[in-house]
């Protein structure tokens, strides 16, 4: 250790010890050593110097052997001062590794299904045929040590055919396979590196849009093309060619639809064409924006569109093929004070999902757009997804809860009537939790929603161990969810928060612009005033609160480690994107810049500057203890984020407590993970969580 670095931790533990003693009595930690080497930048007139910048170079020897010294330190740390949890490893191992069937889906009257086998590291697809289970496709046939999971599963018009896409180590990076149904013979070659699969209606060929590792690296600009099944991809057809980033392309062909459909748009906003199927002709522009966006139901006599365009809270249009231009659209649900959530279509019904105050509700609706009545839901809980068949007219339903995982149910496109299909029985007892919604005031006044999950008989007497959980970004919100591996911490006393600040879906497009570019404070506003309304309505004090999140949330548990250290006792940073400045220039993260803003402005910069944890680490203060996880084949968010973190936060003068860096070195964002890294990962975050509230 540097000689500045030991006194100045000597000299603030002297006084941390003066002023109090904390509830859970923190070991030290004594870090790799991490040489800085300053990086000079002056970015729209200000002068910024970036110490770790060296460890961006995910593929420097120096970096991963520093990654890896890191990470060892990390379990020593955690094998000696978070021990093993008794019985925790057993439910863990009983929840993860089972037999476990996933919901089914369906296609001109088959049914597939993923399975996973205990003792087996990845799920395999499976289909039923001729009265018989049939094994169509193996991962762990391709991948013996368990590394590779299978992706999308992409079947043709009769369901004879299915393009599979597997990716390895949880990059994200897709190859795709075609394979007969009946038999799970592979059919013609590999198609490499292929991000998306569409089946074109001549079934000789197939648009793709081509994505790989090195590409995402240089940050290439989408492209869409034509492929002729069995050809080599020099040969592909190009039809859109994106010339930035952060911008994407897509082109279909629908099922019951004489289109050739083209989109393009970024995060939030598109454009859609349409021309005759077969044609060649220039495509007509139906739907154009650069504020909004539309997504399209293309159906046999009729277009259906869910758009936010001057609609916060979306409304629901439909279109003729002859008449299919934007200014002619007719709506049949108006924007209410509610948030469109979904429509589907049957013969009979239109049935629209809307939520107020984060519930679903469905409502029925005349394919005029009539109103008839609400469908009444066949448990307590919301319909969290859903799915027409149009073989069947049926719509697939699932139903979550925060006690049961989802439950599928089939809607007869006629009658209505509800029939259960299937439901998951995971082991872990779940009798004992209970959950609710609650309210709380932000800065700003506004009304946040929250749920807690927690034991029956929770007592308000300040003693409770809570874990708050947040994300808001990227139109994503929270809602009744299985608690899963939580129920580990729930049963043993703890209360799991999960705060729907500004940013997600919760209240419409207003909800996420409030926290959007210039207004991403509000999340982080969002959030404190949680943990503030836990501690004053005595659910817990600040020694027995933590907080954590992912990725954009990763973001949110950077920011309140850098503004409001001092309100929660720990954190969880997973996956975190934490370097604002510098974010867009690796892989897919041009994307986010209708998220986040461009810091290739001056504008955008300087408010991007003001909250970027990497550049808002302050001297003199000692964050919490904190365990910064994340993936080494990560093709969202790089890990250069939790790396240079980590190294400036375990380097700054005045930090007592430890920060940790636990890397998983065999797999990305949290995706596709072999079983048995699942249960590791989630044990060693388990057993941080505890050791700091004080659970045994």
């Amino acid at each position: 250790m540097h000689p500045w670095r030991r006194r100045a931790r000597e000299d603030a533990a002297l006084l941390l010890i003066m002023a109090s003693t904390l509830a859970v009595a923190v070991p030290s930690f004594d870090p790799p050593a991490t040489s800085a080497r300053p990086v000079v930048d002056v970015v729209h007139g200000i002068k910024l110097t970036d110490r770790y910048r060296w460890l961006e170079d995910g593929k420097s020897a120096e970096v991963q052997a520093w990654t890896k010294r890191q990470h060892e330190v990390t379990l020593a740390w955690l094998d000696a001062n978070a021990p093993p949890v008794a019985g925790l490893h057993d439910e863990l191992t009983a929840y993860f590794d089972r037999d476990i069937t996933q919901p089914p889906f369906f296609k001109k009257g088959r049914e597939f299904f993923y399975r996973t086998r205990k003792g087996e590291e990845q799920a395999k697809v499976y289909t039923r045929l001729d009265g018989r289970e049939l094994l169509l496709f193996d991962p762990i046939a391709l991948d013996p040590s368990g590394k590779t999971s299978v992706g999308a599963f992409v079947l043709n018009r009769d369901a004879s055919r299915a393009a599979v896409a597997t990716y390895s180590r949880g990059s994200e990076i897709t190859d795709y396979r075609i394979i007969d149904t009946r038999t799970g013979a592979q059919i013609g070659p590999l198609l490499p590196g292929i991000e998306a699969f569409h089946w074109a209606r001549d079934e000789r060929y197939a648009f793709v849009t081509p994505r790989t590792k090195e590409s995402i690296e240089r940050q290439e600009p989408h492209r869409c093309y034509r492929h002729r099944l069995g050809d080599d991809a020099a040969k592909d057809e190009l039809l859109i060619a994106m010339t930035d980033a952060k911008d994407w392309c897509s082109v279909y062909e629908p099922e019951e639809a004489e289109v050739t459909v083209f989109e393009t748009g970024d995060f939030y906003s598109n454009t859609i064409r349409i021309r005759p199927l077969g044609s060649s002709a220039e495509p007509t522009t139906i739907y154009t924006s650069k504020e909004f966006r539309a997504g399209a139901d293309f159906r046999k006599d009729r277009i259906y569109f869910v758009t936010n365009d001057h609609a916060p809270n979306f409304k629901l249009m439909a279109a003729s093929y002859d008449a299919p231009e934007f200014e002619r659209w007719q709506v049949l649900w108006p924007e209410q004070d509610t948030v469109l959530d979904g429509v589907d279509v049957t013969t009979e019904w239109l049935l629209v999902r809307d939520k107020k105050d984060v519930l679903t509700r469905v409502w029925v609706h005349e394919l005029s757009g009539k109103r008839v009545r609400e469908l009444a839901l066949p448990e307590l809980g919301n319909v969290s997804a859903s799915a027409y068949d149009i073989d069947k007219n049926v719509v697939y339903a699932t139903l979550s809860t925060f006690t049961a995982p989802g439950r599928l149910y089939q809607i007869d496109g006629k009658s209505l009537a509800w029939s259960l299909l299937w439901e998951d029985k995971p082991p872990l007892d779940t009798s004992q939790i209970e959950s609710k919604l609650v309210f709380y005031p932000s800065k700003d006044g506004t009304r946040v929603p929250m749920f807690l999950s927690y034991r029956k008989g929770m007592k308000l007497d300040g003693s409770n161990p809570v874990f708050l959980h947040g994300y808001g970004g990227f139109n994503v919100g929270i809602g009744p969810e299985y608690v899963r591996s939580w129920a580990t911490f729930i049963n043993r006393g703890g209360v799991l928060a999960d705060a729907g600040i500004r940013g997600g879906d919760e209240y419409g497009e207003r909800w996420h612009d409030a926290a959007k570019f210039g207004n991403k404070q509000a999340s982080f506003d969002d959030f404190i005033a949680a943990a503030e309304w836990l501690v004053r309505e005595k659910y817990t004090t600040r020694e027995r609160l933590m907080v954590g999140g992912g990725s954009n949330g990763g973001l949110l548990i950077g920011a309140m480690l850098t503004q409001r250290p001092d309100l929660f006792t720990a954190a969880l940073c997973q996956v975190p994107l934490l370097d604002m400045v510098r974010f867009h220039k690796f892989l897919i993260a041009r994307f986010w810049i209708a998220e986040y803003g461009d810091p290739d402005k001056a504008q955008d910069f300087a408010y991007l500057l003001r909250y970027s944890p990497y550049h808002n680490i302050r001297d003199g203060v000692s964050f919490p203890p904190t365990l910064v996880t994340a993936g080494e084949y990560d093709s969202r968010v790089d890990p250069l984020h939790a790396k240079k973190f980590v190294a400036a936060v375990q380097n700054h003068v005045g930090q007592l407590d430890p920060f940790l860096l636990y890397m998983d070195f065999d797999s990305g964002h949290g995706y596709g993970k072999a079983k048995e890294q699942v249960i590791r990962d989630r044990e060693y975050e388990l057993r941080f969580i505890f050791s700091r509230l004080g659970i045994r």
